[in-house]
């Protein structure tokens, strides 16, 4: 029996492991940087299923190894999941983890937790068939992502001084390989105008009114905006999350006004570009200077759930990688391997860790994980159980086809 059937077979005899693992997860709420009872429940299945080393970084994420190889591959899945919504909207109580005709359900099962549970499997598979290849097989179940993505490994790289050979999100790819995403940033431009009293509106100038003119240049640039050279990651966008207008009182001309701007990054397109944009297209729409728009990137600064105060600027570097890179290339092979036939290749339309890893220090990376991207946030949330048998295997497929290309 070959590696890639004795992984099969492992994955499939691990299939109802990995629901039920799942399904505890979903079970403990795990909202960003409050995530400590499914960390601490992930630490014990990783210890239980054998894992080499299990420990917690400085913020509260779960990092587990597998082998001792000199060389490190990184498998991540955040495990905070966004809230629930309108609870009309779900059908069964989004913290069952009920596993049923197939399917789990609740809050996290495709994003993400679903790519964890099939991440401890993969470490149990890889134990027990005794790996001692090239590579230490990392497993990072992170915190904080839907709040800051990428913020929990860019502690890692950057405080921990932890920066693995690859990366491999397990972000939900409908068990497609994906190799990149566009980037995004958050912005914030603020515009002044002059107050009056409202019962004389022609001796103050409306900041509500520069507002909306600025609004509508966000449309226009929107429409404005190229793909990427390649046409893979497509066109960024922006797109007004946000405006607030104020002035001394409801009854004034007002004299501030803020928008508040969410702008997605394709290749070759960076903060200081999309910042110059935002103010050629405003003070245009305005008639008015540059210089009279103050336009930035706000921090985000919170507290985990183990006491400690972390922050970055809102903003997550675009990343693709070659289909010819060694990293693709093996992603490729092994799902060949498994399952004979190569994986469709794609990219995700959302944003993942991978801004921190791949964008910023440039960790040749690929996605892989089970579920589907338009699970992500939605009410009555699924994940399929042959998705994480997939993954599973994967997962443990891939040091090896990796091996064979470095």
């Amino acid at each position: 029996m070959g590696i890639n059937e004795e992984i099969l077979a492992k994955a499939k005899e691990y299939r109802d492991y990995t629901a039920i693992n799942l399904s505890k997860m979903v079970q403990a709420k795990s909202y960003s940087s409050k995530e400590e009872e499914v960390c601490r429940l992930i630490k014990s299945l990783c210890e239980e299923a054998g894992f080499d080393e299990v420990r917690f970084d400085g913020l509260g994420s779960v990092i587990g190894r597998v082998g001792f190889g000199p060389k490190e591959i990184a498998f991540d899945a955040h495990i905070d999941t966004v809230e629930v919504g309108d609870l009309d909207q779900w059908d069964l109580d989004p913290f069952s983890g009920l596993i049923k005709d197939g399917l789990v359900h609740g809050r996290g099962t495709s994003d993400q937790k679903g790519g964890a549970a099939s991440m401890i499997t993969a470490g149990r598979i890889l134990k027990e068939l005794g790996y001692d290849g090239k590579f230490s097989a990392y497993f990072t179940f992170t915190v904080m992502e839907e709040d800051c993505d990428g913020m929990c490994w860019k502690y890692l790289i950057e405080e921990e001084n932890f920066k693995p050979d690859f990366f491999v999100s397990t972000e939900p790819t409908s068990c497609e390989l994906y190799r990149g995403h566009r980037g995004r940033m958050e912005i914030v431009a603020k515009i002044k105008g002059v107050s009056s009293h409202g019962s004389a509106p022609e001796r103050g100038v409306s900041a509500a009114y520069k507002a909306a003119k600025a609004a509508l240049a966000m449309e226009q640039l929107n429409k404005d905006l190229q793909p990427d050279d390649d046409n893979f990651l497509g066109k960024g966008t922006i797109v007004v999350s946000q405006i607030d207008v104020k002035g001394p009182s409801q009854c004034a001309v007002p004299d501030q006004a803020m928008l508040y701007l969410d702008r997605r990054l394709t290749w070759g397109e960076d903060a200081e570009l999309a910042m110059s944009q935002v103010k050629s297209y405003m003070a245009k729409a305005i008639g008015e200077s540059e210089d009279s728009i103050e336009v930035f990137m706000p921090d985000y600064t919170k507290r985990g759930w183990r006491d400690k105060d972390y922050g970055q600027e809102l903003y997550f570097p675009t990343w693709k990688i070659p289909e010819d890179h060694p990293i693709v290339q093996s992603g490729v092979e092994a799902h060949t391997a498994l399952y004979g036939k190569a994986p469709v290749v794609d990219k995700w339309t959302f944003s993942t860790n991978a801004v921190a890893t791949t964008g910023r220090h440039k960790i040749p990376a690929i996605g892989f994980g089970p579920g589907d991207e338009d699970q992500a946030h939605a009410p009555n949330e699924i994940n399929r159980v042959a998705d994480l048998e997939i993954c599973s295997a994967f997962y443990a497929m891939l040091p090896y086809s990796l091996e064979k290309n470095i």
